[in-house]
């Protein structure tokens, strides 16, 4: 694919495979809650990326009774946010954070505050101003209520936002936010986002003085 570029004034971020590699504590512990309730560990694996834990489990377990799926996903982030072997930065994260710093961005994730932290810091990350975590949002993405709260802190329109995802979930989300979509790694390539690079490394960010971010991407 050839070079493409994107404008924007805004940068929405996802965290967990978009900034940061953390799939080796997520399919830890989700494998370990598919074992205790029964389920096929793989399947589960297939549905927890992108969404808040209570969300996969109401997927999963769609009989249930919610308040348990919340009071399993709080022991799930305690879970989490304690285990950050193997937390490493997606390709290119640091450089590209650099290089966003003084432009309007924010972090949108589907991890608590306490999560998105720690994974953070774990990766060695500096963590955005202006962040929608979990206690933020009354809905899990694929609704897009986290990208236009993201949109309306840095005080932008849908429009004028680029989305940084990598799962199903967030993607969707986006693109009901009204947004453009890059999706990043190897989750994205099937959802059709705008534009699919392999990691951050494909990617060169350009500022112009009257506020318009030019994204460029090498998409090989």
């Amino acid at each position: 694919m050839p070079a493409t570029a994107l404008t924007a004034h805004a940068l929405l971020l996802d965290m967990d495979g978009t900034l940061v590699n953390s799939d080796a504590v997520v399919e830890r512990c989700w494998r370990r809650w598919a074992l205790r309730h029964g389920l096929d560990p793989e399947e589960a694996l297939k549905v927890v990326h992108g969404r808040q834990g209570y969300a996969t489990m109401a997927v999963l377990l769609p009989d249930r009774p919610m308040e348990q799926n919340h009071a399993d996903n709080r022991v799930m982030l305690a879970e989490e946010t304690a285990d950050t072997d193997g937390v490493v930065p997606i390709g290119g994260a640091p450089a590209f954070m650099d290089s966003i710093a003084a432009l309007p961005h924010a972090l949108v994730t589907s991890a608590d505050l306490a999560l998105a932290t720690a994974r953070m810091n774990a990766a060695g990350l500096r963590m955005p101003e202006h962040r929608v975590t979990a206690e933020s949002v009354g809905a899990s993405k694929p609704d897009p209520e986290g990208f236009l709260k993201g949109a309306a802190a840095l005080g932008f329109a849908p429009a004028d936002c680029v989305v940084f995802e990598d799962s199903e979930a967030g993607i969707a989300a986006g693109r009901a936010a009204g947004m453009r979509v890059v999706g990043v790694g190897p989750r994205a390539g099937a959802h059709a986002p705008d534009v699919h690079v392999a990691d951050l490394t494909q990617l060169r960010v350009e500022a112009a003085a009257d506020g318009t971010i030019t994204l460029h991407f090498d998409a090989r």
